[in-house]
């Protein structure tokens, strides 16, 4: 049984976390949880507290509390590099939210912090367990495609009056939605050449916060992903487009576990982030005998909790991160490298 800290008790805590170790109460206890504000999820915090969790509004409760095996970083984006470096310092192990910097050289120092003090260290890259990216990972992994040659990943919304007029490169589509993309690339295919990046604001044309964004990251053996996100799709556009030398899969649409959540609805409970059969992605590749085949494929169903299941294996039997240090700095050499010259702009790695 690992005792678990939360820093934060907003609504990413509640939605994308706390849910899913309600059905691993045998792996997992919640002993501790530090917010600004007390009674602001009276329910919520009564729930926990029926069980024995400690609320305060002091991180050094945490940090003097020997018994906590790994702290949860569920703070806004600009101190999650703060947060997890005083933890790390007080020789905590640490899940800390996306992105776990603004920067590469906070990264790098938040890795060194961590190998230096032997301690775990890893964001919270729940989407390597989207039933579309698990899906998508079977496709490659079965060999129907061949030889692959592009892969395409979009997160797209129609949100046209949410445009930020200020802020820094963290508040921006890039680190936001563009860390996952980027992160579950960079966990099929690892570091790329090199990426071309075209980051625009398009709502509001004279903020310097983009959300707008489409990267190229190209590789070797001919192989290119192309990412994208933007908030003016009125239409759907695939989520996934893979081609290769025998096939192709396309899916349009999305993993229904944040909708579930959105609406209430549990891990644990029947059909949960199941997907419906009419948003099954369509495989159309050539077999061995060179017949053209095309079916539907019925999406893996996903699972945001296997990123703590991970953490486990990793604290209690000496696992492989699910995330390794490599893979966390390569992301976050993408997304900075992206903000450090004029857009659209080519950078080699």
């Amino acid at each position: 049984m690992l005792n678990i800290a939360y820093v934060g008790f907003g609504k990413s805590t509640n939605r994308y976390h706390l849910p899913y170790l309600k059905i691993r109460q045998d792996k997992f206890k919640v002993a501790r949880v530090v917010t600004p504000t007390l009674g602001k999820r009276p329910e919520a915090q009564a729930e926990l507290e029926a069980t024995g969790t400690l609320f305060s509004t002091n991180i050094s409760d945490i940090l003097t509390d020997s018994s906590i095996d790994l702290v949860v970083v569920v703070t806004p984006s600009s101190s999650h590099y703060a947060v997890t470096k005083q933890l790390l310092t007080a020789g905590k192990n640490v899940l800390v939210d996306k992105p776990m910097a603004a920067n590469l050289e906070e990264a790098e120092n938040l890795v060194a912090l961590a190998q230096k003090n032997q301690l775990f260290l890893m964001p919270y890259q729940s989407r390597r367990f989207d039933s579309d990216f698990l899906t998508v990972q079977d496709v490659i992994n079965n060999g129907y495609l061949g030889r692959l040659v592009d892969l395409e990943v979009h997160m797209d919304h129609y949100r046209p009056n949410d445009g930020k007029a200020k802020g820094t490169a963290i508040d921006g589509t890039l680190y936001d939605h563009g860390v996952h993309l980027v992160d579950q690339v960079v966990s099929l295919f690892g570091q790329p050449k090199s990426v071309a990046y075209d980051l625009r604001a398009t709502r509001l044309l004279e903020s310097m916060v983009e959300d707008h964004i489409a990267l190229n990251l190209f590789y070797d053996k001919a192989i290119k992903a192309n990412i994208g996100a933007t908030e003016l799709a009125t239409k759907a556009y695939p989520k996934w487009q893979i081609r290769g030398t025998k096939g192709t899969f396309v899916k349009y649409t999305v993993d229904e576990q944040e909708n579930d959540l959105k609406t209430g609805k549990l891990p644990g409970s029947d059909n949960f982030g199941l997907d419906a059969p009419q948003n099954y992605g369509q495989l159309v590749y050539y077999n061995q005998s060179g017949d053209r085949i095309e079916k539907y494929l019925p999406s893996i169903t996903g699972d945001y909790g296997r990123v703590y299941d991970s953490v486990y294996d990793t604290l209690v039997n000496g696992a492989p991160k699910l995330v390794s240090d490599e893979q966390m700095l390569t992301v976050m050499r993408i997304l900075s490298a992206g903000h450090f010259g004029q857009s659209p702009q080519l950078v080699t790695f």
